[in-house]
């Protein structure tokens, strides 16, 4: 059996998020670190291998992004993936979610994997169908929010949050399984695999490579185009009242309100 996990390079959570006006895209110039939604999918593949219900012969990694993610496939790794595809191409630059997941579903077709998982979302664009576009390409069943997932004999039975409470379906291999936060807690890499993650199998391919579109990828070739960005007007200041008397400052918020008519 063969597991491919998607996962993607994303600005680290202590950046602060911005647009880049002259592109209408994500400024993506900071710290940049693996996705931490998919880490619970990598989670869940090393305990499919581990939990022996099927032999898992291969967990592979694979991400679209610039030359920067490779660094997301190396943390990958050291989570427990055997080896990594980086797809990256500057023709790929600009990609909404129908682009991204039409370009993912190629790469994916070259591994031909059983399973593949990822994270609900994204930390970043918080897009949560990415797996449902693959899906859609590569023909395969798809489930969101899968907090249980179990494999048996050529299916995998799953539990997924719905709207009022839990569903539990099965669907037959291969699939396409977008995982929620709650499956799983992640492990911490050993120091021993940061170190050797550099070393694992680390195959890179452009859209050329794997029979991409070009008119169905990049900004040309996506259907969503960004519109004009900007800040939001910033808000008066309140307005503080210090607490050096303390009946004084009872009787100037009164006052306040009273004011307004709030009371």
């Amino acid at each position: 059996m063969k597991i491919c996990v998607l996962v993607k390079e994303v600005p680290d959570a202590a950046v602060q998020k911005r647009i880049d006006p002259s592109t209408g895209r994500m400024d993506r110039s900071g710290e940049k670190n693996l996705n931490p939604y998919d880490t619970h999918a990598i989670e869940a593949a090393m305990q499919i291998r581990e939990g022996g219900a099927a032999q898992v012969d291969e967990i592979v990694a694979v991400t679209m992004g610039p030359e920067s993610a490779v660094r997301a496939l190396h943390k990958a790794v050291s989570l427990g993936a055997d080896r990594s595809v980086h797809l990256t191409d500057p023709a790929l630059a600009g990609s909404d979610v129908a682009a991204t997941g039409y370009a993912l579903a190629k790469a994916l077709e070259r591994e031909q994997p059983d399973l593949v998982l990822l994270g609900q979302q994204s930390d970043d664009g918080e897009c949560y169908t990415i797996g449902a576009v693959v899906a859609d390409h590569l023909r395969m069943p798809s489930l969101t929010q899968v907090i249980q997932l179990d494999v048996e004999a050529g299916a995998v039975r799953c539990e997924r949050q719905a709207e009022y409470g839990y569903d539990t379906v099965q669907v037959r291999l291969p699939a396409v399984i977008s995982v929620g936060d709650a499956i799983n807690e992640p492990r911490y890499p050993s120091l021993k695999a940061i170190m050797g993650a550099k070393k694992k199998p680390l195959d890179q391919m452009t859209s050329a490579d794997i029979g991409i579109d070009s008119a169905l990828v990049g900004e040309e070739g996506s259907r969503v185009q960004c519109g004009d960005f900007h800040d939001p007007a910033a808000k008066a200041p309140g307005q503080v009242i210090e607490d050096d008397d303390t009946n004084e400052t009872v009787a100037k918020i009164v006052a306040w309100l009273d004011e307004r008519k709030l009371i």
